[in-house]
């Protein structure tokens, strides 16, 4: 199922919100696979540092080509759902909305990055929920 099921606005809306959820989701690559400051700190606060930076890094790159693939956007918008819910419940509940590295802080980017992709993830799935309904329909027959 392509964008041709979509309506013109509702495609061009979903692709706002691919291209802004992609783009914030691979832009934050270069910090987690370079373990840049910021990257490592949060994940040694919650005692995931290397594995949960790099594992973390890869999912959100397959989530962030998934997005970009019109048949496969739903399924990326779920998954950097999943990611982002979790992103979102670790910053509020274990090392807060700012983090802290090296005597600096990102003044709560991060969170807000999180939230972002979260939001357009969401609106993402909106828009396509067609899609991922047609794909349960034949699963479930």
């Amino acid at each position: 199922m392509s964008d041709a099921v979509l309506s013109r606005p509702a495609t061009i809306a979903s692709w706002f919100f691919q291209i802004a959820a992609a783009g914030i989701l691979l832009s934050t690559l270069p910090f987690k696979f370079g373990a840049a400051p910021e990257s490592v700190a949060l994940f040694e606060a919650i005692g995931l540092e290397p594995v949960g930076r790099i594992g973390t890094g890869v999912v959100e790159l397959i989530a962030a080509f998934l997005l970009l693939w019109p048949r496969r956007a739903w399924l990326g918008a779920l998954l950097s759902l999943g990611v982002m819910a979790g992103a979102i419940v670790t910053h509020v509940f274990l090392i807060g909305i700012v983090v802290h590295f090296d005597g600096a802080s990102d003044g709560g980017a991060l969170f807000a990055e999180a939230v972002a992709v979260f939001v357009s993830s969401l609106a993402v799935l909106f828009l396509r929920r067609q899609q991922l309904f047609a794909l349960l329909d034949r699963v479930l027959k």
